[in-house]
């Protein structure tokens, strides 16, 4: 080690004196920023001296500094690399936040578009010609004008006080007997919209079959026919008999579920009466027949849950389909009309 160093400084003495014998013969000289004068360039004997002094002390000093600034150097470049590595350490967390974040914001888009019912369902018979495709499943809005005309003088008669957008159309899929998919269409008051989504897209997540669910203006708003074909439906305006009040139905509060095997029935002046008159073998509820409700039900359950009541429980009749909001829900839609 030591005779590097005296080598090195051996060698700037040499560059030293060399430069020091052509410097007579140079005249001109500057760098790339600054020209350089003529007077400047000449340099004496005495200067060359001075410097060739200079020169060899600063070889010297340069030759036992080396050691020490090399390891400087080497040590300052060990810490860079230790900073590397460190943020090398730190990088694959940062990409594993990343990834989580990411995974993270395409589950909340999931659970945003299910929330708004968004998903595309196709069920039928391809093979027949029957198969359809919805894009939204489950959802309510304000009643379509094509479908609010099909309405008027039917469910909607000319004397309705509930305004149009009181009312929500509603669209669901349901469940046969036979475990096929089928669209679902129903009119109810607002106040009850969101609770028959619930309601209906669970009983359609486990199976509960529905047999039909349509308007009852396709029945002319005619119960008897509607609920002879066992049709589901709700909003149907009418008042009480021989009363002023709005009934459960006319308010759009009340649902009936599969009535054919879940007949209305009340002793009236010593005689039954049975509706629809073709469910009359249903009144037998200890029976085992399909689409029958009863208290362990999951229909049953899922509206009590919401706050509705169950004609089945009545005492002075029963109405084993019907399923109508109570209590203070209740009372708030009737003070509206």
């Amino acid at each position: 080690m030591r005779a590097g160093r005296v080598l090195f400084a051996a060698a700037i003495v040499f560059l030293v004196a060399a430069f020091s014998g052509c410097a007579g013969a140079r005249t001109e000289g500057k760098t790339e920023s600054e020209p350089v004068g003529a007077a400047e360039n000449v340099m004496t004997s005495e200067a060359a001296a001075g410097e060739e002094t200079e020169a060899k002390e600063a070889a010297v000093e340069v030759a036992g500094d080396a050691p020490g600034e090399t390891a400087e150097a080497a040590g300052g470049e060990a810490e860079a690399a230790g900073d590397a590595t460190e943020a090398a350490g730190v990088e694959p967390e940062t990409v594993e936040e990343k990834t989580e974040a990411a995974v993270a914001e395409t589950e909340a888009d999931s659970d945003a578009t299910e929330a708004a019912g968004e998903e595309t369902v196709t069920f039928g018979d391809a093979d027949d010609g029957g198969e359809t495709t919805v894009e939204r499943s489950f959802y309510a809005e304000e009643i379509p004008e094509d479908v609010f005309e099909g309405m008027q003088g039917k469910s909607y008669k000319a004397d309705c006080p509930i305004p149009r957008s009181d009312l929500r159309y509603l669209h669901v899929l349901h469940k046969t007997l036979e475990g096929e998919t089928q669209e679902g269409v129903m009119v109810c008051h607002k106040a009850i919209a969101d609770d028959l989504l619930e309601i209906f897209e669970e009983l359609y997540d486990e199976g509960y079959p529905i047999e039909r669910m349509r308007l009852v203006d396709e029945y002319d708003a005619i119960d008897e026919s509607s609920m002879a074909d066992n049709n589901s439906s709700c909003f149907n305006y009418r008042v009480i008999s021989h009363t002023n009040t709005i009934s459960r139905h006319g308010l759009g509060v009340a649902v009936d579920i599969n009535p054919l095997y879940n007949p209305y029935t009340k002793i009236v002046e010593g005689a039954r009466t049975v509706e629809p008159a073709n469910g009359e073998p249903y009144l037998d509820r200890e029976a085992d027949f399909p689409y029958k409700i009863d208290e362990n039900d999951l229909c049953y359950r899922l509206f009590i849950e919401h706050g509705f009541e169950w004609g089945g429980a009545w005492r002075s009749s029963k109405d084993y389909q019907h399923f109508e909001l109570s209590g203070t829900r209740l009372e708030e839609v009737r003070s509206l009309y």
